[in-house]
């Protein structure tokens, strides 16, 4: 049972763990010539996954977290989508010809802002470059505001087969302190046209902790979307925080709820969604029984990677743009974020590497143990350590897992760790205990519920 004294004890700023290590532990020593030699070392035999960056909004949403910026007009837009297909091609480049790619995902910012024909201009210059698997996975971020029929017909017809649309909350009020005026008709109607197309796989994105959430008014938003039949729900936290994104301030402060409130609106959520037959999946996830991702978790397949919780399990993501980020075998880059630095490194033929960090043995093994903990609520820390060929002192750790035994956030059997279902909101918190890394970047987080 998850007491007000033990959300305050465990509520502390972790990571996401979308990565081990995670991005604030990046550093420039990475640079395009490192990146420029991982690149060529990949087996040209597995599959590639590659996530395209549309850093470009029509207006900002207060809450967003994301790498992007507001423009009112398509020149910016069509200089970086230039820019965007040479840095495709110094990557395919060092490659070599005939990859093939598994999966793909355009995020942003808004991929939607992209025009219809600039969309098929860019689907037509990738497959020319590699090659699409038979069931390749190829899925688009959507902002259904002012979506056009021709837009979704231009994804579909690159081959996008799911998609990911933001709604946050249908409440007014709270659309209003947040700047996403986005009426429920404004997304049955987006769902509508993508599976016209055969976009058939569509997940919706919601979040707790907004100023003016209550859980009466979570709960009304999840009760306005089930009715539309999204595959899958994602059910994030708010995490204000102004001192790393400045226009947070923006958000009145005084209406955001506190702890105990936030933990109820995310309970109140998980909740319905269970009882209306949705399966949860690891932190934040859920999805019908039919959806790829429970086979994933019923089998032990399921992973987590940039895009959250995937059935995705090539270690070759490849991402192209300002802001985005890779994880290869050898280790993780980011590309340069401002986009000045990013046109003179396409401008002078370089790859846009602005930081990364290699991986160690040991990052590799407690990076497996964090993905295991993070999907499946368990992990067996004597196999782990046989299967990688290396043994961890954690001695350290087991003293922190007694510690997280005893509030009833972990049950210990022998080498076997397993997180109760009441404890999963506090997922990070036990992951956490094997971060090597976290003791330096705690400040760069959000809280853990």
């Amino acid at each position: 049972m998850m007491t007000p004294d033990l959300l305050a004890k465990y509520d502390q700023p972790v990571p996401r763990y979308t990565s081990y290590p995670t991005a604030p532990h990046f550093h420039a020593g990475i640079d395009a010539a490192a990146y420029g030699s991982w690149l060529e070392a990949l087996d040209p035999a597995q599959p590639l996954s590659l996530y395209f960056h549309v850093p470009f909004c029509d207006s900002l949403c207060w809450f967003c977290g994301c790498h992007t910026r507001v423009v009112n007009r398509y020149e910016p837009v069509a200089t970086y989508f230039e820019l965007l297909k040479q840095e495709i091609a110094l990557v395919a480049k060092r490659l070599g010809p005939g990859r093939t790619v598994s999966h793909m995902h355009f995020g942003g910012g808004s991929p939607t802002m992209l025009i219809p024909d600039d969309i098929r201009r860019l689907g037509d210059f990738v497959w020319g470059l590699f090659n699409k698997a038979p069931d390749a996975e190829v899925a688009v971020e959507i902002d259904p505001r002012g979506l056009s029929y021709e837009t979704v017909r231009a994804f579909a017809s690159i081959g996008v087969n799911r998609a990911s649309i933001g709604v946050q909350d249908v409440n007014r009020q709270v659309q209003e302190a947040v700047n996403r005026i986005q009426p429920l008709s404004s997304t049955a109607e987006a769902m509508a046209a993508l599976r016209a197309e055969g976009v058939d796989r569509i997940n919706i994105d919601l979040m707790y902790g907004l100023p003016f959430q209550t859980v009466s008014r979570v709960l009304h938003t999840v009760e306005c979307i089930l009715p539309l039949r999204p595959d899958r729900l994602a059910v994030f936290g708010y995490a204000h925080v102004p001192h790393m994104k400045p226009h947070m301030n923006l958000i009145p402060g005084h209406a955001l709820p506190g702890r105990d409130e936030r933990f109820r609106q995310q309970q109140a959520i998980a909740d319905l969604l269970v009882e209306a037959g949705h399966v949860r999946i690891g932190l934040d996830h859920f999805a019908k029984d039919s959806d790829p991702l429970v086979a994933a978790l019923r089998e032990g397949r399921l992973h987590r990677n940039f895009q959250g919780y995937t059935v995705d399990p090539t270690e070759m993501l490849i991402g192209f743009g300002a802001s985005a980020i890779g994880a290869l075998p050898q280790g993780y880059i980011q590309n340069v974020t401002a986009m000045p630095e990013y046109r003179k490194a396409i401008g002078e033929g370089r790859l846009p590497v602005a930081r990364g960090i290699a991986l160690s043995a040991e990052d590799r093994l407690r990076r497996a143990i964090i993905e295991q903990i993070m999907c499946h609520l368990r992990v067996d820390l004597a196999a782990m350590q046989r299967d990688a060929g290396l043994s961890l002192d954690l001695s350290g750790e087991r003293m922190a897992l007694e510690t997280l035994a005893a509030d009833g956030l972990v049950q210990i059997e022998g080498e076997i760790l397993t997180v109760p279902e009441e404890a999963r909101p506090l997922l990070r918190s036990v992951a956490c205990v094997f971060d090597a890394y976290l003791a330096t970047g705690k400040a760069k987080h959000s809280r853990a519920v």
